[in-house]
C-alpha cells in the first residue's frame, strides 16, 4: 500500500477542484498527531452558496437521464474506488485510526452501496395496480426533489455519504457533501470517485468547512429542497428545526446508547465476543451503533463480568495498520478527553472501575477499553453516549428488569439480546424501544438492503436510510390516473 501523503484538496464545485479563500483544515495522523495527513481548503458561506447554485443548474439535464442511465455513474464510480481499493483503505486509517480491518470493511461497503443502488435504478419507478374501473389505468411515479444538501459524520468517512449519494442521485436529485472536518480526505476520494466515472458537471459537490457555515448554508440556502444528516443530537437537532422551518423535507440519524442484554441461557463466550465486536475493537467505540451497556441476569453477571474483563485485558492495542491490532486509537485527542472524561464520571458515581480506562504512554489518541462494574442504570455513565471503548455493566433479576433498563434511556437505535430461549427473543424483539434489534448478533453493523434508522433521540423518525427505502425520502410520489 503505497500512497503520497500529505495530500492536499480543495473543494469540488461544478466540475472542478477548486480552491478557497478561506482558512485551511489540516488532518493530522491519530496514531502520530504531528504527521499531516491532508490540508484541505475550508470552504466559506459563498463557496457553500456556489455550489448550490451547481446543484441546481445541474438538476434538469440529471433528472432527464433515465434512471439506468443514472445508475451507470454509480458502477462507474464503483469500479474508480475498487482500483484503488487499497490506498483508500490506508488513507482511511491514517485519516481515523480505525483499524486496517474495519477500513476495508467500510471501503468495500461504499463500492458495495454503489453497485446497490446502481441496480436498485434498473427497476426504479412507481407502481400499477389494478384501478376500479375498465376503462382507467393507474400508476405512480417517482420524481425527484431537487437538491440534496448532505452532512456526513467523521466515523463512517465514505459509508455514510455513499449510502446518501447513491438514492439520492438515482432519484435524480442532484447533491452538495460536506464531510466532517476531521475526515474530509476519504469522502473526497468518493466523489474524485464519482469524477472520474464522467458524472455531469454540478451533479456533485463537495465543499469542505465548518456546519456553522458550510452546514449552515447548505440547510437553510432557498437552493436546497431536502436535509440528510448524520451526526450528534446536539447538532442534529438545531438542523432539524433550521430545515423544517424552511419546509424542507428532512433526515436526521444521531447518537445511541446501545444496550446488549445477556440472559441465564446465554453463551457466555459468545456474549462477550459480541459485547467486545460491538463496542470496542475495530472502531474504538466510535460509532453511533456500538455496544455502550451490557444489561445482565444477576444469576451469570459475575461469570459474564470476569470473562468480558479477562478478554478486554487480552486485547491489542496499537498501529490500526497492523492486521494483529484488535482497538487502534481515538480519532481525535478530544475524543480521547471525552473518554477520560466519562472515566471520571463513572468513578465519581459510585462505579466500580474494573479494567481499562487509562490514556496509554505512547505517541497517539490511545487509550485502553474501560470496563465498569456496579452500575446503577441512571447514572450518568449509563445514559449518556460517551461514543469510546467505556462499556457498563448493569446487573438485573430478570427479563422484564432487562427491558426496562434497556429501554429507560433517552435514544433507540439499536438494540441485542444474547439468549438461547426463543420467548425471549421473540419478546425482546417486540419490546425494544429502537431502530434496529438484534438477536445474537452485535448491535453494531447492518446490512445495505435493510432499513436503517432510530427512535427518540437517536433520529428524526422521518424517513429510513439505506435499503430500497432510502429513495422515498429522496423522491415525491405521484399518482397518475388515465381514462381512455
Amino acid at each position: 500500500m503505497a500512497s503520497d501523503f500529505p495530500q492536499r484538496t480543495g473543494l469540488y464545485v461544478d466540475g472542478e477542484w477548486i480552491e478557497s479563500t478561506d482558512e485551511t483544515i489540516t488532518v493530522t495522523d491519530p496514531r502520530a498527531p504531528d504527521e499531516v495527513v491532508a490540508e484541505f481548503a475550508a470552504g466559506t458561506r459563498e463557496d457553500a452558496g456556489l455550489a448550490v447554485d451547481a446543484a441546481v443548474a445541474a438538476q434538469d439535464e440529471w433528472a432527464s437521464l433515465t434512471s439506468h442511465e443514472r445508475g451507470a455513474y454509480l458502477h462507474d464510480a464503483a469500479d474508480a474506488l475498487e482500483s484503488r481499493f487499497d490506498e483508500l483503505a490506508e488513507l482511511m486509517v491514517r485519516e481515523m485510526g480505525k483499524c486496517l480491518g474495519a477500513a476495508e470493511g467500510e471501503t468495500q461497503r461504499a463500492i458495495d452501496l454503489l453497485n446497490y443502488y446502481a441496480e436498485v435504478a434498473r427497476d426504479y419507478g412507481g407502481d400499477a395496480p389494478p384501478s376500479a374501473s375498465d376503462a382507467t389505468s393507474i400508476r405512480t411515479r417517482r420524481e425527484p426533489l431537487g437538491t440534496a444538501a448532505l452532512i456526513t459524520p467523521w466515523n463512517y468517512p465514505i459509508a455514510i455519504p455513499a449510502w446518501k449519494m447513491g438514492p439520492a442521485l438515482v432519484a435524480g436529485n442532484t447533491v452538495v457533501l460536506k464531510p466532517a472536518s476531521l475526515t474530509p480526505a476519504i469522502g473526497a476520494e468518493l466523489v474524485r470517485a464519482f469524477d472520474e466515472a464522467g458524472i455531469p458537471d454540478g451533479v456533485v459537490n463537495f465543499v469542505p468547512g465548518s456546519g456553522s457555515t458550510v452546514g449552515d448554508e447548505f440547510v437553510t440556502s432557498e437552493g436546497t429542497d431536502v436535509v440528510s444528516f448524520t451526526g450528534s443530537y446536539a447538532v442534529g437537532k438545531h438542523v432539524q428545526r433550521d430545515a423544517a422551518e424552511m419546509g424542507k423535507r428532512v433526515q436526521c440519524e444521531m447518537g445511541g446508547k446501545n444496550p446488549l442484554v445477556v440472559d441465564a441461557s446465554a453463551d457466555l463466550d459468545r456474549a462477550v465476543d459480541l459485547t467486545i465486536a460491538g463496542g470496542v475493537s475495530g472502531l474504538a467505540g466510535q460509532a453511533c451503533t456500538a455496544t455502550s451497556r451490557v444489561v445482565v441476569f444477576e444469576e451469570v453477571a459475575e461469570e459474564f463480568t470476569e470473562r468480558l474483563v479477562s478478554a478486554v485485558e487480552d486485547l491489542t492495542i496499537g498501529d490500526p495498520l497492523d492486521p494483529e491490532t484488535d482497538v487502534g486509537p481515538k480519532a481525535s485527542g478530544s475524543n480521547l478527553e471525552k473518554d477520560l472524561e466519562y472515566v471520571e464520571i463513572g468513578d465519581s458515581e459510585g462505579a466500580t472501575l474494573l479494567t481499562g480506562g487509562e490514556r496509554l504512554d505512547r505517541e497517539g489518541h490511545y487509550v485502553s477499553p474501560a470496563i465498569f462494574g456496579d452500575v446503577d442504570p441512571d447514572m450518568r455513565l449509563a445514559q449518556e453516549e460517551v461514543f469510546g471503548p467505556v462499556i457498563s455493566v448493569i446487573s438485573v433479576e430478570d427479563f422484564d428488569e432487562a427491558v426496562d433498563v434497556a429501554n429507560d434511556v433517552e435514544y433507540g437505535l439499536s438494540a441485542g439480546i444474547c439468549t438461547n430461549r426463543l420467548d425471549h427473543a421473540e419478546a425482546f424483539i417486540d419490546r425494544a424501544e429502537t431502530g434496529v434489534v438484534k438477536v445474537n448478533q452485535t448491535t453494531g453493523g447492518v446490512e445495505m438492503q435493510m432499513p436503517f434508522g432510530g427512535r427518540k433521540h437517536s433520529s428524526s423518525e422521518t424517513y429510513k436510510e439505506q435499503g430500497r427505502q432510502a429513495i422515498d425520502f429522496y423522491s415525491h410520489e405521484k399518482a397518475v390516473y388515465v381514462t381512455r
